[in-house]
């Protein structure tokens, strides 16, 4: 079976989807340090001028907290600071409210936008849950065990216990966490987007790997086609 390591996303881009439909178990990383400027907590769209990034806000650690360790993904809290959720859903009903699709899935994603979540992973993972209902893909998501052991000790990939089969290795997973994020992403040559039709094509041109949204709006039930 195949299996792959991934960051946990916001809305994350085509490629973070296309490896959920492409292999056998992914692997949600929770354990990490929360790192600044990544899809963990941001997006990116197309808008009439060109790309937007919508990234939401999180709650700072203490200082105390700071001095003694970073903060891990699993921890981080989302701030309500900026009115980041009217903001957001304002910004897509701009930048996609004439594609096709965008009608017949707003009251699916409407709740993203006006309930609350504590923790920022608990948000994405809803997100993922919902995104993969809409695109009818049915990936095998766990979030990880610890950090450099992502699989638990009684867990291997064909569903057999680690006692029974020394081969199931953590080291055997495909990690994509490098390699799927916005600024200087190492190469996956797993990856190559096919184009689609976007709404400002005509203007800028096809515009790759933008949030799944982009493609789900703009392709509806055939976005699965593109993963």
């Amino acid at each position: 079976m195949r299996s792959c390591l991934l960051s946990s996303t916001y809305f994350g881009p085509v490629q973070w989807y296309q490896k959920l439909n492409r292999y056998d178990v992914c692997l949600i990383e929770q354990h990490d340090s929360f790192i600044k400027q990544t899809f963990r907590n941001r997006c990116v769209i197309a808008t009439t001028n060109g790309t937007q990034t919508l990234s939401i806000p999180i709650e700072h650690a203490s200082q105390d907290q700071q001095l003694h360790s970073a903060q891990k993904m699993r921890d981080i809290r989302i701030s309500d600071h900026g009115n980041w959720r009217h903001l957001h859903w304002y910004a897509l009903q701009s930048a996609y409210g004439e594609s096709p699709f965008f009608d017949y899935y707003i009251d699916d994603l409407r709740p993203f936008f006006e309930q609350k979540w504590e923790y920022l992973l608990d948000f994405n993972m809803a997100i993922t849950e919902k995104m993969c209902e809409l695109l009818d893909i049915r990936p095998d998501i766990r979030l990880t065990a610890a950090y450099g052991n992502p699989i638990s000790d009684d867990w291997c990939e064909d569903g057999s216990s680690r006692r029974d089969d020394d081969s199931c290795m953590a080291s055997q997973l495909s990690d994509f966490r490098e390699a799927i994020r916005p600024k200087h992403p190492i190469p996956d040559d797993e990856f190559n987007p096919t184009p689609y039709y976007q709404v400002y094509q005509q203007k800028h041109g096809f515009l790759p790997n933008l949030s799944i949204l982009d493609l789900l709006f703009n392709e509806g039930n055939e976005s699965i086609l593109y993963l």
